[in-house]
């Protein structure tokens, strides 16, 4: 079964155009993980995330700034050339300025029946940000109850809950599985199982994670574990990169990233108010460097994973031109080589150098086994 996320990750499209054929229900088109899916499901709306293809592109240039992030870029040039021409609405919740641009260019220039701005308050750490979102999500939700026609009732809040923990839960138990001296699966099947959870029911991609955590006792993968990585930084879905990487020698046993961990880390826990329950896992979840401060609290968790997953070194990603995660990198690498764990810098594009990436990495890996040696 786990070779089914890797089919709906390369059939995104062709799932959610069948999924509103049967149902009959609204897609979302979403530009970031502080999405409330909740709401969404709690609406019968199937949220999918928009990202990019990887691909070289060049029809965004009159539509945002050459000087924005790659991957923001990439997202707009999918809806430009009308791949997700099926979307019956979009919506983001702030996070970076980049991809606040791709979604007002998107508003701009891509027709689409429904948008909806949500603004999530960046400095998450004030005492005032949950009160705040609150009252968004509450503005959120009467939003999506005019433009559905349906009443989302607290009934409804509990169960959109219910189906997002319990898929949050189901992911951690997988990656819970990479803990061990020899994971059952590789970093890339790992990331095609998180970043097609992002795209399709999430009923159905539970239901297969339950298969699949089936598969996986006494599963040996055919392949030499090689040096434990983690990987950190950028939004990274690029499967090529992910799959070079582990073709040099090394299995990446865990990540911090919104394609990855950062999405799923902690779950809702209720409280009897249904949408604050819901602002209040928001506000905490592990945070992206645009929403880290005052205190610095991406480190120790970062570190706090390093630890758990026995990660040897780790792979510093950030995608050209990301301001919060250029800020962010510095203080990272510092922490990480004042606990012996030695890290490698790579800057991403639309498309990857994989021959120039490839020597890099591998250099990186000899250095790391050389380390062991002494």
């Amino acid at each position: 079964m786990i070779e089914m996320f890797q089919e709906w990750y390369e059939n995104r499209h062709e799932y959610a155009k069948q999924w509103k054929e049967k149902t009959g229900g609204k897609v979302m088109g979403y530009f970031c993980t502080y999405v409330p899916e909740e709401i969404l499901y709690a609406a019968d709306v199937l949220p999918v995330r928009i990202l990019g293809s990887h691909e070289v592109q060049d029809v965004t240039e009159p539509y945002i700034f050459a000087m924005f992030c790659p991957f923001c870029r990439d997202c707009l040039a999918q809806g430009l050339k009308g791949r997700y021409d099926y979307l019956d609405g979009i919506m983001i919740s702030q996070s970076c300025l980049h991809i606040r641009q791709a979604y007002t260019s998107w508003q701009l220039h891509i027709p689409v029946p429904y948008s909806y701005y949500l603004p999530m308050p960046n400095h998450v750490q004030s005492p005032r940000a949950l009160p705040y979102l609150v009252g968004e999500l509450e503005r959120f939700k009467r939003s999506v109850e005019e433009w559905t026609g349906k009443e989302i009732t607290d009934e409804d809040l509990v169960h959109g809950i219910e189906i997002m923990n319990r898929n949050r839960e189901l992911m951690m138990k997988f990656y819970e599985t990479r803990k061990a001296e020899k994971p059952p699966m590789t970093g890339l099947e790992a990331m095609f199982m998180v970043v097609s959870g992002q795209m399709i029911h999430k009923d159905d991609h539970s239901r297969t994670i339950e298969d699949t955590m089936k598969e996986l006792d006494g599963r040996n993968a055919d392949r030499k574990v090689g040096q434990r990585l983690m990987i950190i930084g950028s939004e990274d879905d690029d499967t090529e990169f992910i799959k070079m990487v582990e073709d040099c020698g090394a299995t990446l046993v865990v990540d911090d990233h919104c394609t990855g961990s950062r999405y799923f880390w902690n779950t809702v826990e209720p409280n009897g108010n249904p949408l604050e329950a819901i602002a209040k896992r928001y506000i905490e979840r592990p945070r992206c460097p645009s929403k880290d401060w005052g205190e610095r609290t991406r480190i120790p968790h970062i570190l706090s994973l390093a630890k758990d997953y026995n990660a040897a070194g780790a792979i510093l990603v950030q995608q050209k031109f990301c301001d919060p995660h250029e800020l962010d990198m510095p203080a990272i690498k510092q922490a990480l080589e004042s606990e012996d764990i030695p890290s490698l810098f790579l800057e991403l594009d639309v498309t990857v150098p994989i021959g120039q990436f490839k020597t890099r990495v591998e250099a990186f890996l000899e250095m790391l086994m050389e380390e062991d040696l002494f």
